[in-house]
């Protein structure tokens, strides 16, 4: 186990860290060492020579990401625990384990994933240390420790402004509000629900934004979440401290305000005219400062959330509604601006402008606009039974109005809270409970008044219950059971607490001594202090300053200005103000301010908040000493609040103020898991099983059993106390560890059994339906072939019938052929003068038929005169273009165009390697379905039949003269007929241009069983008419010698089928490989194609001379693939 040593014998070439005064800590390598001095070559290039005391080796095993607890690290020192927080913080691991402390990291962004309900679902009931460190398992393990051992419990959640306390607070909130809430059978809501819906109630009137927080706490909370015995939360209570209550009045740049100001400001528009509100920046408790926005913040969405929220507490709408009209004559109040009055040392309001504040102030407020004035700017002194009016100069006027509105402002959140409890309710009868503190982090800015006074003072108090706990009581009880132990120093800060807080002498008697005295001044106050400890270490005065005094906290030394301290320090309502407003008309308002007890008006005994305060903070040290505690400490990376920063000197700084190094020692070197003997045996029993009887009748020796428990387990280093066994950091894991290894095993086998026996129940069951199943199949199966017994006897009978029916033609046709036979062998002798005669007329017929001429029809003759032959022409009359063919027995002459070829044309008189050949198949049933196609009244299903079968038929004759053929038979009942097949063997490539190519050859398959099909998507821009791309599934190389069929529907301009073919060609296709098969073609895309590529070949139902001017042909398909698949 690690240990916190001094640093061991560095030699030349050691990888080590040494003390850096802006890093804290860099790393470098020994390049020699003399004596205590050692030199290093640091990673920034400059050497060091530093004492061997400042100089720590470095883990050169040290895993690239990080260890999740501290104790585990090989060199525990600080340069170790910095690497392993800023190497973990990098990969977003911001949380850390140090033995039972949790480090907790602000990365300052979102990170939704660690927090889901999934996510606890994973940490629930799960072993320590089997999950990474979160805060979930922090509850989880206080959870389980109240559940286990009856006892209440406490979270910590400590470190200064900015850290992250409030969300660490919300993650453990929302974990057990998890693993206590209940189902709720109405619709009301859970305590758990109101717990959680809480926070953004209080965070929108109790935080603000700091120079080092964008959400900053600036009161202390502690809820206390109460369970029943069976581990739901029953009830809860919030307790709240020291609300900063001079923000509402003062604000420094670049810091705001608190969130509901700029809420209300952001409300809906019925909202603001109704309170009489608009921009932030014209008010002047807002606009004392440049900052009005949060990055990533809308304040409309807050407001919602807030009154969402407000209803899930219990806070009806009419109590919403008082409550933002108390925000904003808050804010009406504060543009309240005053000058000297008509009588001397008297003030009134400035302008129209003031005076339309002060009115819609007193409208809010709904109090009389004269008595609110008077309220601001006189007093009533009464004096031996007379009264007397004292006016108040500008000055003071504006202090009334702005302890106006710090009164009203804390009365306000104190109805909040007060409000939330009783919603929640607390149960009275419930023993268990766990605490959750949330409080203000240490402080220290440029100015620090009474209020950094107070919540330094509190988070020393923490700090000391810190320190009593981590270290105290673990060093004490280790002494009570007297076991092995060397004691460690540790920084206690109890000096400190009797400088602020003991009586009499400390810093707060003598404040609320200067308090009583009227004449006391700050100035007075403060050289009272420098009087008093001007020899105590921990306080010092400034040179330059007659007023400040400083303290030097465990985190640092902070200088306090006591301009303010006097007055901050009387708790005390103006009796103008108090009378003001319980007169005022609306409920909500008066019952902030109820009469006080006679006893109490009549007596003018001082009440100081420093003590009342003092107070609190003993009171809830006292509940934290009555639970066992957990502790979560916070860390802020930066100063400058943003993500992925890691400043390594502020991390320290805030680590060794948090005592989190001295913790670290005492779990490593001490021990922090321990167990009574009795608790210890019963719990690990089952790792002895001789023991288990014995344990079982109560009979045995609770140390021996605890003694061999532990021998057994082979564990190393452990202490037996007197009452108890303490095991060293990790091994109360590791003995976990054991026994879940081995209620693992014994589930197994439990978990074995049972799935023997339900499986054995699953097979005779199985077996069973299988039985049915197959006899009711079998049942089926014979019946089939009964059937087909029934048919064949029927087939057969028929065979028969038929058989005898051309047996008795047969004899019926010889007969009527053997009379028609003696019928023509009539007389020879008649016969052959017949043949005579006619041989003669023949002869005689020839002789004149020589004498005339012979006929040509007109287009034969114009041929013969011009040697042209004539020219086909479309179904509609009109005239083909087509190109002369070569002379017979000339060698061809290079020629582009294309040759329109008819049934009759034969193929091979036409030069193939110049010409494009374009077929028009003259089939009656081809013009048939071009004819169904083009009529646009054409039903989508029957569109589609005809593409499909004139795509069969192009594709016939186009494969009927490019593919070899084979000879079948066809069989008929009354005959038997030869005919020739395409080869169905024959490979050949289909591509077909998406989408109203696939209807084009949809059956195609059935033509060319063996054809490969690959589709291509081209499509055409309707403006520029230029094809694109959008689909190609071509192979990047096809076969050599493979033939395509590309099946195109309408060929127009050509555009689209010239990009299929080029494509086609970049893998080896040549023109004479590629026929086109097309429903209709334009001689425009047909020209085209001639030109670009002679040799192929175009096989379309029918030719058009021209297209339109948007490039269609008139009337063509329309869109095929909307027609054909009715898109």
């Amino acid at each position: 186990m690690a240990s916190q040593v001094a640093p061991p014998s560095i030699i030349v070439g050691t990888h080590v860290w040494v003390e850096d005064p802006d890093e804290a800590w860099i790393e470098g390598e020994v390049t020699e060492v003399n004596g205590d001095d050692i030199k290093i070559n640091s990673t920034s290039g400059k050497p060091i020579v530093a004492k061997s005391s400042n100089v720590y080796p470095k883990d050169p095993e040290f895993p690239s990401c990080g260890v999740d607890d501290m104790t585990k690290l090989a060199y525990l020192h600080e340069p170790g625990v910095l690497q392993n927080l800023k190497c973990r913080y990098d990969l977003n691991e911001i949380y850390t384990y140090t033995g039972n402390i949790l480090i907790a990291v602000n990365p300052f962004r979102r990170l939704p994933h660690l927090y889901s309900n999934e996510m606890m679902e994973q940490y629930k009931g799960a072993a320590s240390g089997e999950l990474s460190p979160h805060p979930f398992a922090v509850a989880d393990s206080s959870y389980r420790s109240m559940i286990n051992e009856k006892i209440s419990q406490s979270i910590l959640v400590s470190g200064e402004s900015g850290a992250g306390k409030t969300e660490s607070t919300k993650s453990l909130m929302c974990y057990l509000a998890y693993m206590g809430g209940k189902a709720s059978k109405t619709e009301e809501r859970t305590v758990e629900q109101k717990v959680l819906e809480s926070n953004p109630v209080l965070e929108a009137f109790g935080n603000a934004k700091t120079v080092r927080n964008n959400n900053s706490s600036r009161f202390g909370k502690f809820v206390e979440i109460q369970f029943d015995q069976k581990g739901q939360i029953s009830g809860a209570a919030i307790r709240t401290y020291l609300l900063e209550r001079s923000r509402v009045c003062q604000v420094s740049d670049p810091e705001r305000n608190y969130h509901c100001f700029y809420m209300i400001c952001a409300a809906p528009s019925e909202d603001v005219e109704k309170h009489k509100l608009g921009n932030p920046r014209t008010f002047h408790y807002l606009n004392q400062s440049n900052c009005y926005e949060l990055d990533g913040v809308d304040e409309f969405k807050e407001y919602l959330a807030t009154k969402s929220a407000m209803d899930v507490v219990g806070i009806n709408q009419a109590e919403q509604d008082a409550i933002f009209r108390v925000v904003a004559a808050i804010l009406h109040l504060g543009n309240i601006e005053f000058v000297t009055g008509k009588e001397a040392d008297s003030s009134e309001p400035k302008d129209d402008k003031s005076r339309f504040h002060l009115e819609t102030a007193a409208e809010l407020f709904k109090c009389n606009v004269k008595a609110l004035e008077d309220s601001l700017v006189k007093r009533v002194m009464v004096t031996r039974g007379e009264s007397i009016t004292k006016p108040l100069d500008p000055v003071t006027a504006a202090l009334s109005r702005d302890a106006l509105a710090k009164i009203v402002y804390s009365k306000l959140f104190d109805w909040l809270v007060d409000k939330i409890n009783v919603s929640i309710g607390q149960d009275p009868g419930s023993k268990m409970l766990i605490g959750v503190l949330d409080i203000y982090g240490f402080e220290s800015f440029k100015t620090n008044s009474f209020e950094q006074f107070c919540i330094n003072l509190t988070n020393e108090k923490l700090q000391q219950h810190f320190n009593q706990h981590v270290f105290k009581m673990e060093q004490e009880e280790y002494k009570k059971e007297e076991i092995d132990w060397s004691y460690i120093e540790f920084i206690d800060n109890q000096d400190i607490l009797d400088l602020i807080e003991k009586k009499p002498g400390g810093i707060i008697a003598l404040l609320d001594e200067a308090c009583m005295f009227p004449r006391s001044t700050n100035e007075t106050f403060a050289q009272k202090l420098y009087q008093t400890f001007k020899d105590h270490k921990r306080f010092s005065k400034p040179k330059l300053s007659r007023t400040d005094f400083t303290i030097y906290h465990y985190a640092g030394e902070v200088t306090y200005q006591t301009d303010l301290f006097l007055d901050k320090n009387k708790d005390y309502v103006v009796s103008e103000h108090q009378a003001l407003m319980h007169a005022s008309e609306c409920s909500f308002v008066s019952s902030l301010f109820p009469p006080p007890p006679e006893e109490t008006s009549k007596s003018s005994k001082f009440s100081s908040i420093g003590s009342a305060f003092k107070q609190q903070l003993q009171s809830l040290l006292e509940t934290l000493s009555a639970t066992e505690p957990h502790y979560i400490r916070c860390v802020k990376p930066n100063n400058a609040l943003k993500p992925a920063i890691f400043e390594n000197k502020n991390v320290l700084q805030q680590l060794r103020c948090g005592g989190v190094m001295e913790a670290i020692r005492i779990s490593c070197a001490g021990f922090p898991s321990r167990k009574t003997f009795r608790e210890f045996s019963v719990r690990f029993s089952i790792l002895a099983p001789e023991l288990r009887s014995k344990i079982k009748s109560g009979n045995y020796d609770e140390v021996a059993a605890s003694k061999m428990i532990l021998e057994k387990s082979n564990l190393k280093g452990y202490q037996i106390g007197k009452t108890k066994v303490f095991l060293r950091a990790g091994q109360m894991a590791e003995l976990d560890a054991l026994r879940a290894e081995i209620l693992g095993r014994s589930a197994i086998r439990i978990q074995r059994k049972v799935r023997t026996n339900l499986a054995r129940k699953y097979h005779k069951l199985l077996r069973s339906s299988v039985i049915q199943i197959q006899a009711l199949c079998r049942g089926v199966a014979a019946r089939h072939k009964l059937e087909g017994m029934r048919r064949e006897a029927e087939r057969k009978a028929r065979e028969n019938l038929h058989s005898a029916a051309i047996s008795i033609q047969t004899g019926i046709r010889g007969m009527v052929a053997r009379s028609e036979l003696r019928f023509k062998r009539q007389p020879k002798a008649a016969t052959a003068v017949q043949d005579g005669r006619i041989k003669n007329e023949r002869v005689s017929d020839n002789a004149k038929r020589a004498e005339l001429p012979v006929t040509k029809d007109a287009d034969t003759l114009k041929s013969e005169a011009t040697g042209v032959k004539p020219q086909p022409t479309h179904s509609n009359g009109s005239v083909l273009p087509s190109h002369p063919l070569p002379a017979s027995g000339s060698p061809p002459r290079r020629q582009t165009g294309f040759v329109t070829v008819n049934e009759d044309t034969e193929e091979k008189s036409i030069s193939e390697d110049d010409r494009m050949l374009v077929f028009v198949p003259p089939h009656p049933l081809i013009k048939h379905w071009v004819t169904f196609m083009r009529n646009q009244h054409t039903p989508c299903p029957i569109f589609r039949n005809a593409m499909a079968e004139l795509g069969r038929l192009l594709m016939y004759e186009a494969s009927r003269d490019w593919l070899p053929t084979v000879t079948g038979e066809i069989q008929s009942p009354l005959a038997i007929a030869s005919v020739e097949f395409v080869d169905p063997r024959e490979p050949v490539v289909i591509v077909p241009i998406l989408r109203a190519g696939l209807a084009l050859a949809e059956h195609a398959s059935s033509l060319l069983p063996s054809t490969k099909t690959y589709h291509l998507g081209v499509t055409r821009n309707e403006q520029t008419l230029l094809p694109t791309v959008y689909l190609n599934k071509l192979p990047d190389r096809f076969p050599a010698g493979s033939r395509v069929f590309l099946v195109d529907p309408m060929l127009a301009t050509g555009g689209t089928i010239v990009a299929a073919i080029n494509l086609l060609k970049e893998r080896g296709i040549q023109n004479k490989q590629i026929k086109v098969i097309s429903a209709l073609a334009a001689s425009p895309a047909l020209q085209k194609l001639g030109e670009i590529f002679p040799g192929l070949r175009v096989y379309t139902g029918n030719i058009d001379p021209t297209v339109n001017e948007n490039g269609f042909i008139v009337p063509g398909l329309g869109d095929a693939a909307d027609r054909s698949y009715g898109t």
